[in-house]
């Protein structure tokens, strides 16, 4: 009996190795998160870190699954079988997410072309109208502004790619 549970096979190795991936890749998310933490410490602008930080746990638990389903064998076969399925899921999935994948994207391309930064003093004009605001937080999808009014404003990350931006070198008060 001892020896099912480090045979991949059975049920109880399989469930050991689940909850010893499982664990591995929370340890790793949570020394990722530690790191980042102390580094933000240091720079004056860590959108980009956060990023990468997000980006690097995603990417171990995403290590720790394929890990995990290749050392159990049921799972290769079942893995084989859906790869097909998942191409199709993939390309549905990616037309049904058009705008969310393509303000990730935007997201993606606006904090590595460091564009506008947190605290920045912008002019954007949109579809809406102008919008004379400071960037108070950038994410994945959204950027959220605040403007003289102190109203958030939230803007997919497409939209502010997509469209023309003013860096303010001396904003009116209160933006």
């Amino acid at each position: 009996m001892p020896h099912d549970l480090f045979d991949p096979g059975s049920l109880a190795g399989a469930a050991f190795y689940g909850v010893l991936a499982l664990a591995a890749a929370t340890l790793a998310a949570l020394l990722i998160r530690r790191f980042v933490r102390r580094l933000e410490k240091r720079l004056t602008d860590a959108t980009v870190l956060r990023f990468v930080g997000l980006f690097a746990q995603l990417l171990a638990y995403l290590a720790a699954l394929v890990l995990y389903a290749h050392l159990v064998p049921e799972l290769r076969a079942l893995g084989t079988a859906l790869l097909a399925g998942a191409g199709v899921l993939s390309v549905v999935g990616g037309l049904a997410a058009q705008d969310t994948l393509g303000n990730l994207i935007a997201g993606f391309s606006l904090v590595l072309s460091r564009a506008v930064r947190e605290g920045d003093a912008i002019r954007l004009y949109t579809p809406v109208g102008l919008i004379d605001a400071r960037v108070h937080a950038i994410s994945l999808g959204f950027t959220v502004l605040r403007d003289g009014d102190d109203n958030e404003v939230v803007v997919p990350n497409s939209v502010i790619m997509g469209s023309a931006l003013v860096r303010v070198a001396h904003p009116p008060a209160g933006a």
